[in-house]
């Protein structure tokens, strides 16, 4: 069995997968959305945060990127 935070990650990839190909009125991507967000729901009750699902690749609100 998966983990909380691996199947909402697995469901919110194939719900993105669904919509960029078949766009948001299809059913089939409907129904992975709601899929997703239930997923989600049951990481986020399991103690895990927005971020655990989505990674860390997004800069924190007030957060400046470094020189170079």
């Amino acid at each position: 069995m998966t983990s909380p935070i691996a199947r909402a990650r697995i469901t919110h990839y194939a719900a993105m997968r669904a919509l960029a190909r078949h766009g948001v009125c299809h059913p089939v991507a409907r129904a992975l959305l709601a899929a997703a967000a239930g997923a989600a729901a049951g990481a986020y009750a399991a103690g895990h945060h927005v971020i655990d699902i989505h990674g860390a690749t997004h800069r924190i609100a007030g957060e400046r990127p470094a020189h170079t």
